[in-house]
């Protein structure tokens, strides 16, 4: 596999409704989304000027947190929230496919990721404020201490080794280029990786004022469909319904709309007719399915 193949996606990015839903749809504390939009513009405006040695800023920034809860969607919405405020008024956005990088033939996957990170996305940049998504960046840096004796544990250290250096390198010579990355697994991750993050923030599982927003949104989305569903939206018991799914991640409470109408086929016949119950049902389910879950996890590392 050529190094441009883990490129996902490649695009400039400017503000628009589109883009900036990205950034909406998630409900999280609006600190959160601060603390990334700010840390990305310190990093794009301010590191540029004041030399490596002054800042030690390496133009990362790590979000972790449970599976679902909105970091990859996040990310991809952060380019259009930083474009109104860097010249030209856009960002490119590149989205890397980390898995791809991982080879099995010895010694490969090091220069693959040197040959990416340290020449391919900074060329494919141009000297553009560039957002660059690392997915899932347990499976390119992974903890050497914690390296698996089965696994070639020098191809893991070398390959480790070549993401430490290629952020060192983008970070002297192309402070352009602010890498994002995302993990489910923040133990997964070297610590040499996580000290270069000039931020690591948690985006953490939603509350109950959160679930009730989610679904808020997602029944009036629907209701452009099906308007009987917008009095759904604000009616007083969907409070209790937040309260039922508290533990759910963002993407399951999204979700529970849809698993509510799934329960019943007049709701599948004619949406409008969901109720409170129904949503409250649903999230008795997911919640018990998620215990139920964990527990088969919890068996299965013991």
């Amino acid at each position: 596999m050529k190094v441009q193949e883990c490129v996902a996606a490649d695009e400039v990015v400017r503000e628009s409704p589109d883009e900036v839903a990205w950034w909406e749809a998630i409900v999280v504390p609006e600190e959160v989304k601060e603390r990334i939009r700010n840390h990305c513009l310190l990093g794009m405006l301010v590191r540029p000027q004041v030399p490596f040695s002054v800042t030690a800023l390496h133009g990362l920034c790590t979000l972790y947190g449970p599976p679902g809860t909105g970091k990859t969607t996040l990310a991809r919405g952060l380019p259009a929230q930083i474009a109104p405020f860097v010249p030209g008024r856009e960002v490119r956005r590149v989205e890397i496919n980390p898995h791809g990088l991982m080879s099995a033939e010895h010694g490969q996957s090091q220069q693959r990721v040197s040959e990416l990170l340290a020449e391919y996305v900074p060329a494919l940049a141009d000297g553009r404020p560039t957002i660059v998504i690392l997915d899932e960046v347990e499976s390119m840096a992974v903890a050497r201490s914690e390296a698996s004796l089965t696994a070639n544990p020098a191809d893991v250290h070398r390959a480790t080794d070549a993401v430490l250096t290629a952020l060192d390198y983008n970070a002297r010579y192309h402070p352009n280029l602010f890498f994002i990355a995302t993990s489910n697994f923040t133990t997964a991750l070297d610590d040499a990786f996580l000290s270069r993050s000039d931020a690591a923030i948690l985006v953490p599982l939603p509350g109950r004022d959160a679930v009730q927003q989610i679904l808020k949104n997602a029944l009036l989305s629907l209701a452009e469909a099906f308007p009987g569903l917008r009095q759904l939206a604000t009616a007083p018991g969907l409070a209790a319904v937040a309260a039922q799914a508290v533990g759910l991640d963002g993407r399951r409470a999204r979700k529970l709309v849809f698993e509510a109408l799934s329960m019943r086929l007049e709701t599948v016949l004619d949406p409008a007719k969901l109720t409170t119950h129904d949503l409250a049902a649903a999230a008795t389910a997911a919640v018990e399915q998620d215990l139920i879950s964990h527990k088969g996890n919890a068996h299965a590392a013991e």
